[in-house]
């Protein structure tokens, strides 16, 4: 199993139990006592203690274990998923922007793009990747995917996962808002099949960038929204340290937007979430995307735009019981 090196305070009870029972394993190791039953017992207690605990998580929980630092990213999937991945860096007119990475790569043997967000694991690789912060030439970079995709009719596959489009003034003078809008109108009309996954958390536009595709997965403890439940905090009640109250108010959970019809998948996560088993995760995540990917590869691409339009007038659509 993996351990992970950080722990969230609803996971701490858990971690204290697992690190007993592995302190318990290796006095048995060669030890004249045998700990087998107390072992045993403690094991049967931490499953329980891990179902009661994510059986039932709050909202604000699940922004924070969308967040953990130790949760699969974009490269992890990537590497995971894929074979002869091939990145291509950036946009052809400013610079290259290491929030957003992509390239060309082969799924079941079969020749897609595959692009997303990436976040950094330490302090100077979190600053190579702008905290997944995607600037202009990071959007364009995603265009430049798409347009290659649409060229040589290949499959796109996207991972979502950013806190937001990067709010600088810098990215404001290069057309941060034009560069999303172009690939809202990009991805809106591509002829081949494509599937986004949110992997951790999704923001605001600088989500939506790369998100619009024929089919929305979610990992069971991510979110996706308008906007973090911080800033809709700072705006609404004047006080970021409300973040707890949005987060409930926002109904931005996977279990939430599957009710409206946003998303077509909740993907299941292991036991504990993602970041416990990075592997096996990446094993459920590959079959959801094969799953959806064979239905969507029999569609022409005049029924692949019919089906996307469709989609998304649907959104947000209400109708009263008679």
């Amino acid at each position: 199993m993996h351990k992970p090196t950080v722990s969230l305070d609803f996971e701490r009870p858990l971690i204290a139990l697992e690190a007993k029972i592995a302190e318990l394993k290796e006095l048995s190791g060669g030890a004249k006592v045998d700990f087998t039953d107390e072992i045993q017992k403690l094991e049967r207690k931490a499953k329980k203690l891990q179902t009661e605990i994510f059986s039932d998580l709050s909202p604000w929980q699940i922004v924070q274990l969308a967040r953990h630092p130790n949760r699969p990213y974009t490269l992890d999937y990537v590497r995971a998923l894929f074979t002869d991945f091939f990145e291509m860096e950036g946009d052809r007119r400013f610079a290259a922007d290491r929030a957003i990475v992509g390239g060309c790569a082969r799924f079941d043997g079969q020749p897609v793009v595959v692009l997303g967000h990436q976040k950094g694991r330490s302090t100077k690789e979190n600053m190579l990747r702008n905290f997944g912060m995607p600037r202009p030439e990071g959007y364009r970079k995603a265009r430049r995917l798409f347009d290659l995709a649409e060229r040589f009719r290949l499959p796109v596959i996207i991972f979502i996962d950013t806190p937001g489009a990067y709010p600088g003034v810098g990215a404001e003078e290069r057309g941060q808002a034009e560069a999303i809008a172009s690939n809202l109108e990009a991805m809106s009309s591509l002829g081949v099949p494509t599937i986004s996954v949110v992997i951790g958390e999704g923001a605001s536009g600088g989500a939506l960038g790369i998100g619009v595709t024929s089919r929305i997965l979610m990992l069971e403890y991510s979110w996706y929204n308008v906007i973090s439940p911080e800033s809709c905090s700072a705006i609404l009640y004047r006080d970021p340290g409300q973040a707890r109250r949005s987060a409930e108010a926002l109904k931005l959970t996977a279990r939430d937007l599957s009710g409206f019809g946003i998303t077509d998948e909740i993907v299941p996560e292991v036991p504990g979430g993602a970041h416990r088993d990075p592997a096996a995760q990446a094993r459920h995540v590959g079959d959801a995307i094969r799953r959806h990917l064979a239905q969507l590869r029999v569609l022409s691409p005049e029924q692949l735009v019919a089906d996307r339009y469709r989609k998304y007038r649907a959104i947000g659509v209400f109708t009263a019981d008679e």
